[in-house]
């Protein structure tokens, strides 16, 4: 057994959460184990208590209390090999492929649907498990800057250092970031252009966490979206940009749904069968959000503006209803 140690948080684990830095440098340490140190305050940061999924920033500093020396290594079972890692080269080139921007300091991708960013209970798939994949001969491993829904694709941005990372971070916390959102929606807004002001606080429930309009002020956390319709098939759907100007969890999805009484096309989670439309093909019963454009500071000055193209699954709804994606326009100028 090891006594109390004292790690830093190495230049490459930036933005990690907690649990999973644990499992990376102790993988015989188990989950349930981890849970009891953190609750009974064993495991500090910084010398404060924390939780599994804090995240981590570099130089950092972890206490890591004494451990058996079963959760140093994971050891294979006698008489057996243990398994063997092997590189998924297909996944690999998918994920290089999905790369819009690439300079010494950013990196940016169009997530496709249903990549989750991050792990999580039944994930083995994740964005965060590849980042080693997308280098690029870079010393240092990209890291995440700010998040996309699982269901959300779009346009994904990484800093490809510390210092590019926490840069582009803070821009993101301060606001400085213009992000250009595409939906389709169930329905027509009325008036056609407008602003979404509806404060929003998490709940639990049965079937876990969610996000609904807070009416007890202390809880609920101020919420703004500015929307303006593209286009229309009709009085059934619209195809709506949502520009937020606060970064709220699922701020998009509710305020369509609650504040505009229009949800987003496929979005069962918040609005039950209402987000689903007869007639209408398969693939639109998957969530019609795309993080279509970003504007945000370069690390090293400037302006950078991306813009990722619609995924073919949804591309093919948008060709459905007759909307063609090079029409768009900013309404928001």
């Amino acid at each position: 057994m090891t006594g109390v140690r004292t790690l830093e948080v190495a230049g490459d684990e930036g933005e990690l959460r907690l649990d999973r830095w644990f499992h990376r440098h102790f993988p015989g340490l188990g989950h349930g184990r981890l849970e009891k140190l953190l609750r009974t305050g064993q495991v500090r940061v910084d010398g404060a208590r924390a939780k599994g999924s804090t995240r981590l920033a570099a130089g950092m500093r972890i206490r890591v209390p004494p451990l058996d020396d079963d959760a140093e290594t994971a050891k294979p079972r006698e008489g057996r090999p243990g398994p063997v890692a092997r590189r998924d080269e297909r996944a690999i080139a998918e994920i290089m492929a999905l790369v819009i921007h690439r300079d010494d300091d950013v990196l940016a991708i169009n997530k496709p649907p249903g990549l989750a960013v991050q792990g999580g209970t039944g994930l083995t798939k994740h964005l965060d498990a590849m980042l080693d994949d997308l280098r690029f001969g870079a010393r240092e491993r990209p890291r995440l800057v700010h998040r996309l829904d699982r269901d959300t694709s779009g346009v994904l941005v990484l800093g490809r250092n510390a210092a590019a990372a926490a840069k582009l971070a803070a821009a993101f916390r301060g606001r400085s970031a213009r992000k250009i959102y595409w939906a389709l929606v169930v329905g027509v807004p009325r008036p056609r252009q407008g602003r979404i002001t509806l404060d929003l606080a998490k709940t639990a429930t049965a079937h876990g966490e969610r996000v609904a309009p807070g009416e007890d002020k202390k809880e609920a956390r101020h919420a703004v979206t500015d929307y303006a319709v593209l286009n229309s098939a009709g009085d059934k759907v619209a195809w709506l940009a949502l520009r937020p100007l606060t970064g709220r969890t699922h701020q998009l999805r509710v305020h369509c749904a609650e504040g505009l009484h229009t949800p987003i096309l496929g979005d069962g989670k918040y609005a039950g069968r209402s987000a689903f439309l007869a007639g209408a093909p398969q693939q639109a019963r998957t969530l019609h959000l795309h993080a279509r454009s970003l504007e945000i500071p370069h690390p090293k000055g400037g302006t950078l503006r991306l813009v990722a193209d619609l995924p073919p699954s949804l591309a093919a709804t948008w060709k459905f209803f007759g909307f063609a994606p090079g029409d768009a326009f900013d309404p928001f100028d």
